[in-house]
């Protein structure tokens, strides 16, 4: 089945937008966010997250805030309601000691994955070169 066409990068850039259904990776790169950027708007963390992504598909704003809401459910994150300013209130979200811990299983994992992919590439290349 031929890769879709991304109407971001269009149809001459192999990228992972238009490969089907890649998962996009939104709760490690959250939680890496939050571990960096310390307590931060939601909608502060949704520029970053595209920033920082680890594929080339824009990751939704409406993934973001499931993946909030999945972390803070967890006890990953935490929130706060920010009503400082002028406005309506926003929701400040916080990395909390377990969702750190959480961040670094993600990384035994992203690591585990990241040499099973390096192996794979390999060998199709291997065998690109090979088969011409």
């Amino acid at each position: 089945m031929p890769r879709g066409i991304c109407r971001r990068h269009g149809p001459d850039i192999s990228c992972s937008c238009g490969m089907g259904n890649l998962y996009r990776f939104v709760e490690p790169v959250t939680l890496y966010l939050l571990k960096v950027r310390g307590r931060i708007h939601g909608y502060d963390l949704t520029g970053a997250l595209n920033d920082t992504a680890i594929t080339d598909s824009r990751i939704e704003t409406s993934a973001l805030y499931r993946a909030l809401r999945r972390l803070e459910e967890s006890g990953l994150v935490v929130s706060t309601w920010d009503v400082s300013g002028g406005g309506p209130a926003r929701r400040l979200y916080d990395l909390t000691p377990r969702g750190e811990e959480h961040l670094a299983e993600w990384l035994l994992v992203l690591e585990r994955m990241s040499r099973s992919l390096a192996r794979f590439v390999a060998d199709v290349k291997d065998v690109m070169v090979k088969q011409g």
